[in-house]
């Protein structure tokens, strides 16, 4: 095993990595089949030089993906369980999807399509905030912070260890979360107050370079259709076009490690393949790569007519993780992440598919745009913030799903509060059928009172409730040890995968950087990969950007008009001493003085 290290610029990006020493002796057990393990498997083709055919992916359903998913069930219609917002500075994501080549596009990468439809059709939301029945809110694309700037500047300067057992809420003021940049912030990365200040302490300081882009979301980037045709299809081509065995149906329950003389080797995996019980013994040169715990796992299906039902039952991969944390501390505490939810948190989100165009027209006077144009729609979510569920939805760009009609439009929709009862439908989200939440959406558009029922019947929508009692679980409080490192300590064979791994970086969980990110250090560290890690970027370390942040985390105002922790004769003084050097310069390239 070496010292896995980190990289920066584009010196290593553009190269190949040497074949490790003894990868002709590895083979390779991968549990889960979502992004991380997918990423894996590739790193291991591609920069170990492994042979395909000694690569094993072990995943508990009949389709891999993960939470990259979306997918048409006949007895329900289309399905997304949630979106994937994505930005320019995803390192490692972009280095894995360089080399997978497009099935949309011959002779170009998945990384090359992307790009290409970015620049042809750039993300950005026309509205932002609604509310009073599908009225713009008027302040929509200010943050209104005054003074609550300077708490988000003093979160970012606490080092992340005097953070530890604080919530959001114990942090900010009562003002703070009266803002539009609480409700920005909350809704897009899904936050609730109960969640750990430590995950908002580190989305703050690793996306400060897109405040600017917060507001009208032009800091995101999405795909042309959903994220399994996009985004999953193209890695399981890839993987099998280099002989990656994947195994379906494939529940993994134990990986019996032995942790003495301060090692710890996997030596057996125990499983059950198509309802069959089976053990795998192990070698030191048999690698096993584990995805601890899930936030999709668990996921129920409503219909339009019924409810999503509620449950708590953990999954394969959380009974995994406690069979694993029951061996050895450095395994984690999966507990940490899997008990104790608030009812107030996110459970449901739920897939409407328009029809015909009734009611295309609530949703275009918001956007501003042609839903049938193949571009942009919303440019991401638009919140209702006088709904009592704090309800959002989107349309990304038709068709969603290569089958879909042309006069159909798939909408996702997700309320971030599940314990209170809706404005128009006196229910909680969670006890609601898919027509339900459609009246509650509809009454938000201004939809009139006497149609609502009309227009949410079926003879109009579809809507698939789908209840994840674990997808907000990334934000629980959380202590050092309660995620196991992506390589424990003294580990010769084994390594854990996905958001619920501990990176030694400052990235950030519930993305799909992190999930790549993961899978390339596990796989450069077991197999002595000799090539960089891209480093997380390093914009929170770049003045231009601080100073950028400054100017619109205070609604474009110059210095002399912020509301600072300084008295204005002090900063008139410094001010002037900075006249004629660089500083002054980059104060007003940042607009922050004249």
């Amino acid at each position: 095993m070496n010292d896995m290290y980190y990289s920066n610029g584009n010196y290593e990006a553009f190269t190949d990595a040497r074949k490790p020493k003894d990868a002709d002796k590895k083979s390779a057990y991968v549990v889960g089949g979502g992004l991380a393990g997918l990423a894996a498997c590739v790193f291991m083709v591609r920069d170990a030089h492994m042979d395909g055919k000694k690569i094993h992916l072990l995943e508990e359903e009949a389709l891999a993906g993960g939470s990259l998913d979306g997918i048409n069930r006949p007895e329900y219609g289309y399905i997304i369980r949630g979106g994937r917002e994505m930005e320019n500075h995803f390192e490692c994501l972009w280095d894995m999807y360089r080399s997978i080549p497009s099935l949309e596009i011959p002779g170009a990468s998945y990384l090359d399509e992307y790009a290409w439809l970015d620049k042809d059709d750039p993300n950005s939301s026309n509205c932002r905030l609604i509310h009073h029945r599908g009225d713009q809110v008027p302040t929509d694309g200010q943050y209104g912070l005054g003074k609550c700037a300077n708490e988000i500047v003093k979160l970012i300067m606490t080092p992340e260890d005097d953070l530890e057992g604080i919530t959001i809420e114990d942090y900010f003021s009562e003002d703070f979360f009266k803002t539009n940049f609480w409700t920005y912030w909350a809704t897009m990365f899904a936050f609730e107050k109960w969640h750990s200040v430590i995950e908002m302490r580190r989305y703050a300081m690793r996306f400060i370079h897109h405040i600017d882009g917060l507001p009208n979301l032009s800091a995101l980037k999405f795909n042309k259709y959903n994220q399994y045709e996009s985004m999953t299809k193209p890695l399981l081509a890839y993987l099998k076009d280099h002989g990656v065995d994947i195994v379906y149906n494939c529940q993994v329950q134990n990986i019996e490690v032995d942790t003495s003389n301060g090692e710890k080797l996997a030596k057996k995996i125990i499983l059950t393949r198509d309802g069959e019980q089976e053990e795998i013994e192990l070698t030191p040169d048999d690698l096993v790569y584990v995805t601890n715990g899930s936030i999709v796992e668990s996921s129920t299906y409503g219909t339009h007519d019924t409810p999503a039902p509620i449950t708590h039952a953990l999954g394969g991969s959380w009974k995994l993780w406690q069979n694993l944390a029951k061996q050895d501390p450095a395994f984690g505490h999966p507990e940490v992440f899997c008990e104790n939810i608030p009812d107030r948190a996110w459970f449901i989100s739920a897939t409407m598919t328009m029809k015909d165009a009734t009611l295309e027209p609530y949703f275009e006077r918001l956007t501003k745009r042609d839903i049938h144009q193949h571009r942009v729609n919303t440019g991401g979510i638009i919140t209702v913030t006088d709904s009592n569920w704090m309800l959002s939805f989107t349309i990304h760009r038709q068709p969603h799903f290569k089958d879909q009609k042309e006069n159909e439009t798939v909408v996702w929709i997700y309320a971030l509060y599940s314990d209170t009862l809706g404005n128009y439908i006196k229910k909680r989200v969670v006890d609601c059928s898919g027509e339900e939440i459609t009246e509650e959406l509809l009454y938000h558009l201004g939809v009139p009172d006497d149609l609502i029922k009309k227009y949410a019947s079926k003879d109009y929508v579809n809507t698939v409730p789908v209840y994840m009692p674990y997808v907000t679980a990334y934000f629980q409080l959380r202590k050092k040890g309660d995620r196991p490192a992506v390589v424990p300590a003294g580990s010769v064979n084994l390594a854990f995968l996905g958001n619920f791994a501990e990176s030694p970086t400052r990235d950030t969980v519930f993305t799909t950087e992190y999930s790549v990110r993961t899978a390339m250090e596990a796989v450069y560290t077991l197999l002595n990969v000799d090539r960089g890690v891209p480093e997380v970027f390093d914009s929170v370390y770049d003045i231009r950007e601080l100073l950028k942040a400054t100017y619109y985390l205070n609604d474009k105002k110059p210095l002399d008009q912020m509301d600072l922790p300084i008295p204005k004769f002090a900063l008139k003084g410094a001010l002037k001493k900075v006249q004629g050097t660089w500083l002054e310069e980059l104060l007003k390239n940042a607009k922050l003085i004249e």
